[in-house]
């Protein structure tokens, strides 16, 4: 998924995926997918894909702060 925010572009074709987070299971309409994302210029964001339930009933993309990364990261990868 490509989007641009605030006049950058993120893109999960050419950023670095960090780790993944998995909600519910496969065919729940509250489940989703949530991948940290790092890109070469050093910004993070978050893309989303869900059950129409979810948090992400469109797959979606968001800028997250390097805070936001890390807490995420701590949260649900390690």
């Amino acid at each position: 998924m490509k989007k641009i925010v605030n006049k950058r572009t993120y893109n999960t074709n050419t950023a670095t995926k960090i780790g993944t987070y998995c909600e519910g299971q496969f065919g729940d309409p509250a489940g989703y997918e949530e991948s940290l994302y790092k890109t070469k210029k050093g910004q993070y964001f978050l893309h989303g894909i869900g059950g129409a339930e979810s948090k992400y009933p469109e797959e979606d993309l968001v800028p997250v702060t390097k805070e936001e990364a890390n807490a995420w990261y701590s949260a649900h990868v390690e």
